[in-house]
């Protein structure tokens, strides 16, 4: 039985301390005066009663009631329901006076005008909790005061408290009242009501109370059947209807993990209510922090303490609770939940969330599912309230039960007596689960709430409650329905009802009689008297009456029923039925448990071959169970004894198998290895054994505290449950297995529980003897885990605390749940002691550091498993010892472990090595790791070849890895990856694990620009500090001081020279020479005399002379020699001649005379008349550093004036003439883009006033001048005056058709528009980033000509200028240039604009960032093209994400980061198409007949680019393998590229990085080459060679910036006797050379020529393929370009005999390895494959074999004249070589695609093509492919001879000589027998049918009827007649065997 109330107290307003407005209260009296013993009288209650302070209010309030909680200090809830109400307080100044005679009713105060009210609160404290009771019984009071009832106050307040409640489930105590009707006549005493008198009677009386307290009421008291379920009424519906479902999860989930919750309300009620719901919906878990339902206001500030804590608290004090930043704040008014931004509340795990969203809306809102039906069901109102409450309760309990299933299995009983001790499993609980990941799971279990909840409901015998029930036996049940919500939905509706039947076990029975205050007194309260002071003894006689009662009454024995609790099923089960235990095939266990077998049978290769299928396998968790099982078996007597190699296998998979268990060990798997790590053991030497556990101590799981506590705790269990099955007798035990289902094993909660029914029942002895018993088998564990911790935490070598790095054992609470896959981030020796200053590195250090952490644990479990002092402390002087000892005992083991033979590691394999070439550091042994391309990996297929095993090679030219691949299947590849170490372009450090050894090792990430990444990290034998040498030494060989650090230099010196720098270089004298080329420039102007004169243009004598850099004005130098002699040689100094000598043979000079511009000889005539010359004025690269000694500039124009010129342009790089149109005789010139200031004065208006002739208008002027001599230089110019049409000169070209130039105008114009980005509706204007879009196609019809202008007429062209307007550019470029037509200045009929003359005679590409400002002059002859262009910023960046997108460095499954994906991000593609669309564009350009100037940029990055592409794509000669040479001489290295800047080559150029744009320009050349295979003689391999041994740096050639820089190294002649070794190649043309005369790798098989072919390639991104360059490698020999590294190993191969072969016969097949082989090699193409076997063949007859070009050449030619014997001009039978393909592209669509020529090259650029171009037929014919081979027709002839053919329709029947060829499958005619020309060809592969026939009209005459027969192809039929039946059969029988043989 329990009170109902404790306290009864009267709380009222405190005069005399106001303070300013905020008054206080005071208990004015309490009753009982005494505190009770079990229930201290709770302090503060005052501040309670008036939460939002005592104040005093003018008008009288209604009354309040709330109950607000208060918890003592041992956790007690103490709830104080107060009752409030107001009374009149006549001026505070007369009440002081009269405060004693407050009695005295009928005294009359004076009443003074302002009246107030103090609050008064009448206060119950209690300890259960009954809101309503507690209401009525304060109202009644309240009445009783009020109405003046005849009850006396004492008296109801004397029952009150003495009134008895039965405790929840207590037993039925027969009892008289408490106050006898003698004492207290008023009272009516309380009695039992015996409401119901029916069977169940007794019990009903357990739980329904009626009281009375004596004023004519009376209520029922109904206590709910279970105590611990919390009783709710309807606050948990009301909570969800204020604030919502998912509101009320956040505060569930918040609550659970430990969040702060505050609740705002301004109602005090609502409060409480919210709060009790919320700890009503956690059960079974119970809320064990700071509980206030409703703070003060005065207590504000608790609500900044850290710890956890739900409290209430009034609106009014909103603004107050603003500050905090990590408090959750519930509005329950506004229905609203805001989490602050710090805060990150863990919910729910999916599905489980979701399920429990829907199941509160279907009890909250059953409407919500039915309202789209078309019928609802009439009845889907939710549930009354206090039914939904339950519902809602209902489901939180399901949910838990969810979450805890299972949660008896992972408990451990450690004690059972005296009482039982249990720990909860939790690595185990989330492992079975998987749910270790889960974050809220992680944080209930850690929580205090879960704590209590296990040692509460842990103990196995006890009384049981819905939960308990709920969890064991409903388990299948909450399975099976769990995808269904509406079965679950029952269950829970089944749920609710229990419930509400523990709160309410009689609904029916309601009797409350309760009084309220008359509506009378109610109304005249003005004048009503105070609250009086009640009579203390009265009071106090009720109570003390009730007290002695109770003593004399029996005591309570509350029997409670105590039994069994049900486990459940286990959770292993529950997890494999759901099916989310990872799957682990069958295949995979078997493989694992094969390999333990071969290991401990000792088969070891058969074991090496599985182990790398096992170590993948041991990724799984079945797996690696499955291994432990394996391993158990093979233990005897706890001893396994291994040989080395099994021990080193085992050891292996059993740090594979804890390398992914996580520092919790969820599954049990480190916990499982425990005992056998202490079980393997291997022989060292004499009496020396090494056990397992030295060798697998690197993994985080055994510094982890909680990890060796669940261990021991289980263990501890596992030896209890021993020692009762013992002490059981026999029957005893079998009955218990029989009744529990027949020998199933009794589990440790079972046996506990049974022991805790028994205990009672044994004697003292018995009981003392046992618990003796578990406390030494407690002692006994915890001796043996110190020593098994001491196995796994002390290092095998003590010297080093290797294991114990950073923290691990130092905060062990706080081991983090990321954790580093190997290494323990922990050292001990600084984990606890740092400030006791202890830090050396001394084996003690390890040793105290291990001793700490063990004595730690040793402390904790102890303590929780309640072992005596004495043995504690016998504990703690054990540990050092064992300790120590153990230490003792690693030495030796250390010491023998040293001098074992080390595992044999795979041999160093040596690399070949250039000649030259040197080895900086020796082979490092490393392991190559896979990266980002899965070829390698194994992953797409095909071996995995990486990761490998070998070593890194440091040369001064390389950097190469050699080794072979880990997985032994493989293991006899070689794999090779190297590049040359000019072309790093990124390093960076790594962290790498193995997947075979465990350990983490440094790592090196290198990445190169030859699209080649190395990943390696480097063996655990490779010091640290040689890791770190070898950085520094690949930085100093990458970055060389000077480019005469690199290797094209240094070949061939030694190593030592590398390092510095300061030999004699061995051409010092021509280094010398050519320093002193500038020096000696003064020296000449003091042997000539200097004449001053006017400026005159200067003869060709003095056109040698240069501008002195001191003096500006003109010196014009000539040197007195006879006039006649003068060659060039003379006009230049002596010293020079030699340079000049070589100048002369440069490229560029080579070049200019195959083209016509200029030559260098005697007679000066015939060099008048051109219109270019050669000018010498840069011989000594004074004008411009970057341009070559020789520039063709227009014959017109003096030396002097393009001195003055050039300083208008950037770098001085003024135009110059680079090449020309040998049929239009247009030229190309390159230059830089203008300086600013130069721009505007070029397109200065000429009429515009200028006050004083300015320098920057004399040289915009001769800017003019420069450009119109360009323009008079072209015969279009000349012949027309500049007024007549385009076509002036003839050229076959443009006379052939007229068609051919009406449909390429219109297409430069739109080229135009797409370069520049035209928007047609807006003249003038370009859309900015055209050329990023997707070009629009181009039409090829032309535009119709209307009568109407498209433009509104301006007037004259020249108008613009007029305006005003300062246009950048002619608004009518886009459309004159469209072929659109303009408006005529006399508004005349406008023609079709290419007859009129102006189309532009030179258009300038210039940059479109430059050309603002300027205006075009509508008279001048040029036009300005503005382009964007890339920047080379763009390029470099575009590069990095090209590298990274075809070389990633690790795989990724994100679907954002596939190749495509990163190729397109790249933009590279992009940056290609914009480079060729402007080529082609210039292309069109200078083929119409104009001239273009390229001036972008610098002029040597983008403009070298286009340049060169213009030139290639319209001279066939630039397509050979000299003109390419000379192309890229000529424009790349003689026009300065900055090769050396541009490819970051030495220490200067490191921070401008590396930009590719020779890459880029190859890259172009490379789609051409895709779309012309016809046209080039080179291959695409050439073209990768060249992309590679650009920044391979191995030769001279790409080495510096300009010619300049070359001369002044002495690079750039290098005297042809002076190469003493003639195996180092300088340059790579030579190398090229060389390498092709001996093999065709180079050389294009398909190259024939057309003449004078402009190709016109198609430049959208969709016609642009990434080049193979970029992602092809070849693992079996490294990249291929070196080609002497490939001979070498060849032979070297050839030497090693090879062992006899016994392993049967070989197959023939080859298998060839992606990413392995070298293709080209294994598998050449069939002509290479022809030449190699004749050459082998010669070799073999020991003939001299001839060059393969001769050979080559030799069969082309036959081949030429065989076609021309041989077939009709159609269609070349050898497609291979033929060069008739008149005018057609000939790209592979011609002979590789199944439709005509057309499929997908007829597009846009082709309109020429179908002028004369002849289709082919559908497939290239049988005979094509067959006529290369065949010398002589004879041979082919199988059958032959006279038929007669039908002709076509109307035609007569023929004779015709027929041939059935066999070999080519055809049947050919012929005139005549003699006619060597074919007529026709059948092909016998459309033959159908041969049939006889019958004869038809004008067949010939007498021939019998069956000589006539039928051929019948696909096409048509064939009449045939021969001369007899006989013959016809024999035809007809051959026909039929050819086709039968097909």
């Amino acid at each position: 039985m329990a009170r109902l109330a404790d306290y009864f107290v009267v709380v009222g307003y405190d005069l005399d301390k106001r303070v300013e407005g905020e008054g206080q209260g005071r208990i004015l009296q309490r009753f009982p005066e005494k505190d009770w013993e079990d229930s201290p009288f709770p302090q503060g209650i005052e501040l309670f009663c008036q939460p939002s302070g005592w104040q005093l209010v003018p008008e009288r309030q209604p009354a309040s009631f709330f109950v607000a909680v208060l918890t003592d200090i041992n956790s007690e809830r103490h709830y104080c329901a107060c009752f409030t109400f107001w009374e009149c307080l006549d001026n505070p100044q007369l009440q002081k006076a009269e405060a004693s005679e407050v009695d005295e009713v009928d005294e009359e105060l004076t009443i003074q005008p302002p009246q107030v009210f103090a609050p008064k609160s009448l206060v119950l404290v209690s300890q259960v909790d009954y809101t309503e009771v507690f209401r009525n019984c304060l109202g009644l009071i309240y009445t009783v005061h009020v109405d003046g009832r005849s009850v006396p106050l004492e008296t109801v307040i004397g029952n009150l408290l003495t009134c008895v409640i039965p405790i929840a489930g207590g037993s039925q105590i027969d009892e008289s009242p408490v106050c006898s009707l003698d004492k207290v006549p008023q009272a009516l005493a309380c009695d039992w009501l015996l409401a119901c008198l029916q069977p169940g009677q007794e019990e009903r009386e357990e739980r329904l109370r009626t009281i009375t307290l004596g004023a004519g009421d009376r209520q029922v008291i109904q206590t709910p059947i279970n105590d611990s379920l919390p009783v709710s009424g309807s606050s948990v519906a009301q909570l969800f209807r204020q604030l919502g479902i998912v509101n009320v999860l956040y505060l569930f989930c918040a609550a659970l993990t430990e969040h702060k919750i505050l609740f705002l309300s301004s109602s005090y009620q609502r409060l409480t209510d919210a709060c009790r719901g919320l700890l009503a919906i956690m059960f079974p878990l119970k809320y064990s922090f700071t509980y206030v339902p409703i703070l003060p206001g005065k207590l504000l500030e608790v609500l900044s303490t850290p710890t956890p804590f739900i409290i209430g608290v009034n609106s009014f004090f909103r603004s107050e609770t603003q500050e905090l930043l990590d408090v959750i704040i519930a509005d329950l008014d506004g229905g609203t939940v805001t989490i602050p931004e710090c805060v990150h509340i863990s919910l729910l795990p999916e599905p489980l969330l979701q399920l429990t969203q829907t199941l509160l809306s279907m009890a909250l809102d059953p409407e919500l599912e039915v309202a789209d039906h078309a019928f609802p069901p009439l009845s889907t109102q939710p549930s009354a309230l206090k039914i939904q409450d339950k519902e809602i309760r209902a489901v939180f309990l399901w949910l838990f039960a969810r979450l805890f299933q299972g949660y008896r299995w992972c408990l451990h009983i450690i004690r059972i007596h005296p009482e039982p001790v249990i720990c909860f499993y939790k690595a185990a609980f989330l492992g079975q689960r998987a749910l270790s990941e889960d974050d809220f799971l992680m944080k209930v279990l850690d929580g205090m709430a879960f704590a209590s909840f296990v040692s509460e409901r842990g103990p196995p015998y006890r009384a049981t409650d819905l939960f308990d029930d709920l969890v064991a036996n409903e388990f299948e049940r909450i399975q099976q329905e769990e995808a269904c919500p509406h079965k679950v939905m029952n269950h829970v509706k089944e749920l609710a009802e229990q419930l509400f039947k523990n709160e309410n076990p009689y609904p029916a029975v309601t009797m409350h009689k309760v009084q309220r205050p008359s509506e009378s007194s109610q109304s005249t309260m003005q004048n009503q008297m105070p609250f009086p002071v009640l009579d203390e003894v009265a009071v106090q006689l009720f109570i003390d009456h009730a007290a002695a009662k109770l003593k004399t009454a029996p005591p309570v024995v509350k029997a409670e029923l105590k039994s069994m609790v049900p486990s459940g099923p286990p959770l292993g089960d529950i997890v494999d039925r759901n099916g989310s235990m990872i799957a682990n095939s069958a295949r995979r266990l078997e493989v694992v448990r094969n390999c333990i077998t071969y290991i401990f049978e000792n088969k070891m290769l058969e074991a090496k071959k599985l182990m790398p299928a096992v170590l993948r396998a041991l990724k799984g968790r079945a797996a690696r169970v499955c291994l432990t099982q394996e391993l158990n078996q093979h233990v005897l007597q706890n001893r396994a004894v291994l040989d080395d190699q099994q021990f080193d296998y085992i050891v292996r998979m059993m740090n594979c198998t804890l390398q992914d268990c996580s520092h919790m060990d969820e599954y049990g798997i480190a916990a499982a290895l425990l005992p056998l790590v202490t079980a393997f053991c291997r022989k060292l030497g004499a009496g020396v054994t090494q056990f397992a556990y030295s060798c697998v101590q690197e993994h985080m799981v055994w510094t982890n505290m909680q990890f060796w506590e669940a261990m021991f705790y289980s263990d501890v269990q596992n030896h209890i449950r021993a020692l009762y099955l013992e002490t059981e007798d026999e029957e005893q035990q079998n009955n218990l297995q029989d009744g529990s289902g027949g020998g199933r094993e009794i589990s440790a909660l079972e046996l506990a529980s049974e022991q805790s029914r028994l205990w009672p029942t044994l004697s003292k002895e018995m009981q003392a003897e046992r618990v003796q018993k578990e406390e030494s088998t407690v002692f006994s564990q915890a001796i043996h885990y110190a020593n098994r911790m001491s196995y796994l935490l002390l290092p095998l070598d003590t010297s080093k605390n290797r294991l114990l790095r950073s923290s691990g054992l130092g905060d062990v609470e706080s081991v983090s749940n990321s954790y580093v896959t190997n290494s323990i981030a922990g050292s001990m020796a600084e984990s606890y002691d740092t400030e006791s200053g202890f830090e050396d590195a001394e084996s003690s250090d390890v040793a105290n550091s291990v001793v700490r952490f063990i004595n730690r644990f040793v402390d904790k479990v102890c303590n929780e498993s309640g072992v005596t002092n004495e043995h504690l402390k016998a504990l703690h002087t054990m540990i050092p010892d064992i300790v120590q000892m153990h230490i003792e005992t690693l030495d030796a083991v250390h010491r023998e472990s040293k001098r074992l033979p080390p595992i044999q590691k795979p041999k160093l394999l040596r690399p070949t090595l250039l000649a030259g070439e040197e080895l900086v550091m020796d082979g490092m042994r490393v392991h190559l790791i896979p990266d980002g391309r899965e070829e390698a990996t194994g992953l797409m297929g095909g071996p995995p070849l990486l990761p490998a095993e070998g070593a890194i090679f440091l040369t001064t030219y390389r950097i190469i890895f050699k080794g072979t691949p880990t997985d032994p299947l493989v293991g006899e590849q070689v794999v090779t990856r190297s590049f040359p170490i000019a072309s790093l372009t990124k390093e960076k450090r790594l962290s790498v694990t193995l997947p075979m050894d465990q350990f983490v090792q440094e790592g090196l990430q290198l990445r190169s620009c030859t699209f080649q990444l190395m990943k390696i990290a480097f063996d655990e034998e490779v010091a640290s500090d040689l890791a770190e040498v070898f950085r520094k030494h690949v930085h100093k060989l990458r970055y060389p001081q000077h480019v005469q650090g690199t290797f094209a230099f240094t070949v061939g010196q030694s190593g030592k020279m590398v390092v510095e720098h300061k030999t004699k270089d061995k051409n010092q004298s021509l280094k010398t020479l050519s320093k002193n080329l500038v020096k000696s420039a003064k020296r000449t102007i003091g042997r000539q005399y200097v004449t001053r004169k006017k400026y005159s243009p200067p003869t060709w004598e003095n056109r040698s002379s240069f501008q002195s850099e001191l003096d500006e004005d003109e010196i014009s130098v000539s040197e007195e020699v006879d006039q006649s002699s003068l060659t060039l040689s003379s006009t230049i100094r002596s010293s020079d001649r030699q340079t000049m000598g070589n100048v002369v043979e440069r490229a560029c000079c080579r070049d200019y005379q195959r083209l016509g511009l200029g030559t260098l000889s005697n007679s000066l005539t015939r060099s008048k008349n051109e219109p270019f010359r050669i000018s010498t004025l840069n011989r000594m690269y004074t004008i411009c550093r970057s341009y070559p000694g020789l520039l063709i500039v227009p014959q017109s124009i003096p030396d002097a004036t393009i001195q003055r010129i050039c300083r208008g342009y950037r770098q001085n790089r003024f135009p110059v003439v680079c090449w020309r149109n040998s049929r239009t005789k247009a030229v190309l010139l390159r230059s830089a883009g203008l300086h600013a200031k130069g721009v505007v004065g070029f397109f200065k208006s000429p009429n515009a006033p200028a006050a004083v002739p300015s320098q920057a208008d004399s040289s915009s002027l001769e800017q003019e001048k420069y450009l119109q001599a360009i323009i008079s230089s072209m015969p279009s110019y000349c012949e027309s005056s500049g007024r007549n049409t385009l076509s002036g000169f003839t050229s076959t070209h443009m006379n052939t058709s007229d068609s051919s130039d009406k449909l390429r105008q219109p297409k430069i114009g739109a080229l135009m528009k797409q370069v520049m980005g035209t928007k047609e509706d807006v003249p003038g204007t370009f859309s900015r980033g055209a050329l990023g879009q997707r070009a629009k196609v181009i039409s090829l019809s032309q535009p119709k000509v209307s009568g109407k202008a498209r433009n509104p007429p301006r007037g004259k062209w020249g108008s613009i200028r007029g305006t005003g307007r300062l246009s950048a550019y002619n608004p009518d470029v886009g459309t004159r240039l469209a072929g659109k037509e303009s408006p005529q200045p006399n508004g005349g009929p406008s023609e079709a604009l290419f007859l009129r003359q102006q189309k532009a005679y030179l258009y300038i590409i210039g940059d479109k960032g430059q050309l603002k400002g300027g205006k075009q002059d509508s008279f001048q002859q040029w036009e300005v093209v503005p382009i964007e262009v890339c920047d080379v910023r763009q390029v470099k960046n575009s590069f990095k994400k090209l590298m990274k997108a075809c070389v990633p460095s690790s795989l990724t499954s994100d679907p954002n980061m596939s190749f495509l994906r990163c190729l397109e991000e790249s933009e590279w593609m992009a940056l290609l198409h914009r480079v060729l669309q402007v080529s082609v564009l210039v292309v069109e350009l200078l083929d119409t007949g104009s001239s273009v100037m390229v001036s972008l940029e610098d002029g040597w990055d983008v403009t070298t680019q286009v340049v060169s592409l213009v030139q290639l794509l319209s001279d066939p000669y630039y397509r050979t393998f000299d003109g390419f040479r000379l192309l890229v001489e000529k424009e790349w290295l003689s026009f300065g590229h900055r090769f050396s800047h541009r490819g970051a080559q030495t220490l200067g150029s490191q921070s401008s990085g590396f930009t590719p744009v020779f890459l880029q320009f190859l890259d172009c050349v490379h789609q051409i080459h895709l779309q012309f295979p016809m046209e080039f003689e080179f291959s695409q391999y050439y073209l990768k060679f060249l992309a590679y041994h650009y920044v391979s740096n191995r030769f001279r050639t790409f080495l510096l910036d300009s010619d300049y820089e070359r001369i002044e190294l002495g690079v750039l002649y290098e005297e042809k006797g002076e190469r003493k070794s003639p195996q180092v190649c300088k340059s790579v043309w030579d190398y090229i050379d060389r390498l092709n005369k001996k093999t065709p790798v180079f050389y294009n098989y398909m190259f024939s020529p057309e003449d004078e072919e402009v190709l016109r390639p198609y430049t959208f991104i969709s016609n642009l393929k990434v080049w193979d360059f970029y992602t092809e490698e070849t693992l079996s020999e490294g990249p291929s370009f070196d080609w002497e590294l490939r001979g070498r190993q060849e032979h070297v191969t050839e030497e090693t005999p090879e062992k006899p072969d016994t392993s049967g016969p070989k197959s023939q097949r080859r298998i060839v390895w992606p990413c392995y082989d070298n293709l080209n090699k294994v598998v050449p193409n069939a002509i290479t494959k022809l030449l190699q076997d004749l050459q082998s063949l010669e070799a073999e007859l020991g003939q001299t074999s001839e060059k393969w070009k001769d050979t080559w050449d030799k069969i082309k030619t036959t081949q030429k004249t065989e076609t021309k014997l041989e077939s009709k001009p159609s269609f070349s039978s050898s497609l291979l070589m033929s060069s008739n393909l008149s005018h057609q592209r000939r790209s592979q669509g011609v002979y590789l695609q199944e439709s005509g020529v057309g499929s997908s090259i007829n597009l846009a650029l082709d309109c020429e093509a179908s002028a004369t171009s002849t289709p082919v037929a559908g497939r290239p014919s049988t005979s094509t492919l067959y006529s290369q081979f065949q010398s002589t027709e004879s041979e082919n002839r199988s059958f032959e001879g006279i038929l007669y053919k039908k002709g076509a329709l109307l035609k007569p029947w023929k004779p015709r000589w027929f041939v059935l060829d066999k070999t080519k499958h055809q049947l050919r005619y012929y005139e005549s027998r003699q006619d060597k020309e074919c007529k026709g060809v059948i092909e016998l592969a459309d033959v159908e049918s041969v049939t006889p026939g019958t004869p038809a009209m004008g067949a010939p005459k007498n021939v019998e009827e069956k000589a006539f027969f039928d051929l019948k192809t696909t096409k048509r039929v064939y009449n045939f007649c021969a001369q007899d039946c006989m013959n016809a059969q024999l035809w007809m029988d051959s026909i039929q065997s050819c086709l039968s043989d097909a």
